[in-house]
């Protein structure tokens, strides 16, 4: 029976070691014992090393191997008995040393990843991909941010034919280059020596089977182009180009892959009163001098409607006055802002002479000093 191997021991990492810790100490490892680094008397060491760290690495490099080597040990790839043997096949380490010899050694990352990438591993060319994101902006109101509403948008998007689920043709037959497998085995010349990988079939590209006929609803394409209409929900309190989340309205993916997201980018076009600064909102009023000086109480718009604002006597003009939760309420829906009302004293473009002549009788009393009269006395 053959010696039991310790590929853990033989690259210098524990049982638990990630697949790119693997890498890392076959890189060192290989880079240490590359044969025409090695002393002249010890040639023939250094091959034997490097044989034994390519064999570590190409079992611990692969997770089904590394699998059934954690359960059986290394006699399930000595060619020999032993549950789940499957032999070290493909691998000519005395090419790997002529390689070198000729200077064709190459980049080891390169060469790890597509060597020991696992004859049992899918390639990604055969395994579905998630299709793009979209983005599609949105304008909306002031009001519409502040209460909330439902929009309806149509798009004009690739979609899986639905007559033959996105795959050209209705009808088919198993591959018969790789009997319905989907893969194939194929023999790759490396800088390391010759290996055999599984791969996708490039007949059936993994799939396994091949069309024997073309769907006439796509003409083979597998996708067709449909308008659809969506409906977006806007949540109260959105703000100024957010972003909200559709899962799965992106693009459709490749090969039967998940379909992308569709991200609504929201605009808020200009309100003819309010402007907005936070959750608050802030309108300017007109009032009278009358108003001014006696007080009143206004009727002012608010987002949702009108409300009544109190006026004290003697206001001056540029009054901010502060309407508490009559802004926007917060997307979170645990607080709301306030409006902000400034008020600006509006003087008459047009007065009678009886008006005239009341506001010169005010003028005339002078109850207090001017501010003109307190600097120039």
């Amino acid at each position: 029976m053959a010696d039991n191997k310790d590929f853990y021991k033989m690259l210098g990492v524990d049982k638990n070691a990630k697949k790119e810790d693997i890498k890392k100490a076959y890189k060192k490892l290989a880079m240490q014992y590359h044969p025409d680094r090695a002393p002249e008397d010890k040639k023939i060491a250094y091959e034997e090393k490097f044989k034994e760290i390519s064999e570590a690495a190409s079992i611990l490099g692969d997770d089904k191997k590394r699998q059934q080597y954690d359960q059986f040990g290394s006699q399930a790839f000595s060619g020999g008995a032993g549950p789940g043997a499957s032999g070290f096949e493909g691998y000519d380490f005395s090419d790997v040393m002529s390689q070198f010899r000729s200077g064709s050694f190459g980049d080891f990352d390169d060469i790890f990843d597509h060597l020991f990438g696992g004859s049992g591993s899918r390639s990604q060319s055969s395994r579905g991909r998630r299709g793009s994101d979209l983005l599609y902006k949105l304008e909306i109101t002031l009001e519409d941010a502040a209460k909330g509403t439902k929009k309806n948008i149509e798009l004009n998007k690739l979609e899986r034919c639905p007559d033959c689920h996105g795959k050209g043709a209705t009808q088919f037959e198993n591959c018969h280059h790789c009997q319905g497998s989907g893969y194939m085995k194929r023999t790759q010349r490396t800088p390391f020596g010759i290996f055999q990988q599984t791969g996708p079939c490039p007949y059936c590209h993994g799939h396994g089977e091949l069309p024997q006929d073309s769907c006439k609803a796509c003409g083979g394409e597998s996708v067709i182009r449909k308008k659809k209409k969506i409906e977006v929900n806007i949540p109260a309190g959105i703000d100024e180009n957010t972003r909200l989340r559709i899962s799965g309205e992106g693009e459709i993916g490749d090969n039967n892959g998940p379909s992308g997201d569709l991200y609504i980018q929201v605009h808020i076009s200009e309100h003819e009163y309010f402007t907005r600064k936070d959750n608050d909102l802030h309108i300017s009023i007109p009032i009278s001098f009358t108003q001014a000086v006696l007080g009143d109480e206004i009727e002012v718009p608010t987002i949702d409607g009108k409300a009544k604002l109190k006026i004290p006597p003697y206001t001056q003009t540029e009054t901010i006055f502060r309407m508490k939760h009559k802004g926007i309420p917060s997307i979170h829906g645990h607080d709301q802002g306030d409006q902000m009302v400034k008020v600006h004293i509006e003087v008459p473009k047009k007065l009678s002479k009886k008006q005239l002549d009341l506001i010169k009788q005010i003028d005339e009393e002078k109850p207090s000093k001017s501010f003109i009269e307190k600097i120039f006395g």
